[in-house]
């Protein structure tokens, strides 16, 4: 009984020296939200949509120390509109997508106030297209995302975030750039 007390011991130490600096890293809920620019560039049997419009998301997520956190949101792309002239035929088009993320986020503080990071996850999407009023069914599906920005602490709870964000719907690919804010709760 006591050499099994004795290895106990040197793991107990090693413990806790590892783990010491995860109950010393933020951890918590947050929730934050942001707004930016989403372009779009895609055929849709000839008729090419490239185009740029507001967007927003809004996040809440669990931090789990400095370094990793999980987080779930709502994506809105806005509309992406086109329109095409055929020598005096003219032709609309319009994009409206949405949906919900779920993903995890990875972090690398640089000192107190400032940090790096990346997202990535599962987007949960749907899409509506409009051809001169006619209507193009799109089946809602699910595809990654990807993406990094950066964070600066204003106050202990609140942080500017400005990131971009790369968002593939099957073929059709958006690239989102915004700025937002996080807020952290139990800081």
């Amino acid at each position: 009984m006591i050499h099994h007390k004795q290895q106990t011991v040197p793991g107990l130490i090693l413990t806790t020296l590892l783990l010491s600096p995860l109950a010393q890293a933020e951890t918590g809920p947050y929730v934050g939200a942001s707004f930016g620019s989403s372009h779009f560039d895609e055929d849709f049997s000839g008729l090419n949509v490239d185009s740029d419009t507001n967007a927003f998301r809004v996040i809440g997520g669990f931090q789990l120390g400095d370094y990793f956190g999980i987080e779930a949101g709502y994506h809105d792309f806005g509309d992406f509109s086109e329109s095409i002239d055929f020598g005096g035929f003219s032709s609309v088009t319009t994009v409206s997508a949405d949906g919900w993320t779920l993903g995890g986020t990875l972090g690398l503080p640089l000192n107190k106030q400032f940090s790096l990071y990346g997202r990535a996850g599962v987007f949960f999407w749907d899409a509506d297209v409009d051809i001169d009023g006619f209507s193009i069914d799109i089946p809602a599906d699910e595809n990654p995302y990807y993406g990094g920005g950066a964070k600066v602490d204003v106050t202990s709870n609140l942080s500017l975030v400005g990131d971009w964000t790369h968002y593939e719907l099957d073929n059709i690919d958006s690239d989102v750039i915004s700025l937002g804010f996080e807020f952290r709760f139990g800081r």
